[in-house]
């Protein structure tokens, strides 16, 4: 099944990793492999990757959380655009030996923390304690949220998450964070639908109340 990568706005020199397996490796040498009870997928081209860290635009110096890094694969390419602090938040505790590998490569250039634990119930506010405040109405605030998000959680967690800009609660409390993630496309098409759209329903509407969506582009189905 397609799915689409959609960057929700409302509100310099990349880090070298030193020689790591490839992801494709990792995932061989530990025998991973997606749950489908999880609604997991993973995305193993590193072009594909970079182009949705980039949908991201300016992260350097700034402070990303990760949701659902997987075997790490978005994880390096965010890595490479060196961003000060790096949250990641995974649920599956097979994935933490590849992630904490990515931690200990990039110790010496960015602060990288792995959480395990369930995103639906993980307090962003908390992940940046040094990250400071800025006015609702300045340029948008160095936080960024990126994921491959689970098909089967990502509408209630743009919920929450909608909920958290409305009362600049959460990743909110810091500004206007921006939001670059991956849905389906079904799902991606109706959070951008507008007034008139046969797709427009009540999540386009809650969407674009609040943010500014913007479809970036389809990820090819297999």
């Amino acid at each position: 099944m397609s799915s689409a990568t959609v960057i929700q706005s409302i509100a310099g020199t990349g880090a070298r990793l030193p020689p790591l397996p490839t992801i494709r490796d990792l995932v061989r040498l530990y025998k991973l492999r997606a749950i489908k009870q999880l609604s997991q997928n993973f995305l193993m081209d590193e072009r594909l990757t970079n182009k949705i860290v980039k949908a991201a635009g300016n992260i350097t110096g700034h402070h990303v959380l990760e949701v659902g890094p997987g075997p790490g694969s978005i994880t390096r390419s965010i890595i490479r655009k060196a961003p000060r602090h790096l949250v990641v938040v995974e649920k599956d505790r097979r994935f933490l030996p590849t992630l904490e590998l990515l931690s200990e490569a990039s110790a010496g250039f960015l602060r990288m923390d792995i959480v395990r634990g369930d995103i639906l119930q993980f307090q962003t506010e908390q992940a940046f304690p040094d990250c400071p405040s800025q006015d609702w109405h300045d340029k948008r605030a160095p936080v960024h949220i990126i994921g491959n998000l689970p098909f089967a959680i990502s509408t209630r967690l743009l919920i929450n998450w909608l909920h958290e800009m409305s009362t600049r609660s959460g990743a909110w409390s810091f500004g206007r964070s921006s939001l670059t993630l991956t849905f389906q496309k079904e799902v991606a098409e109706r959070i951008v639908a507008p007034i008139l759209s046969e797709r427009r329903c009540r999540l386009s509407v809650m969407n674009q109340i609040w943010s500014r969506p913007e479809l970036k582009f389809i990820i090819p189905g297999k």
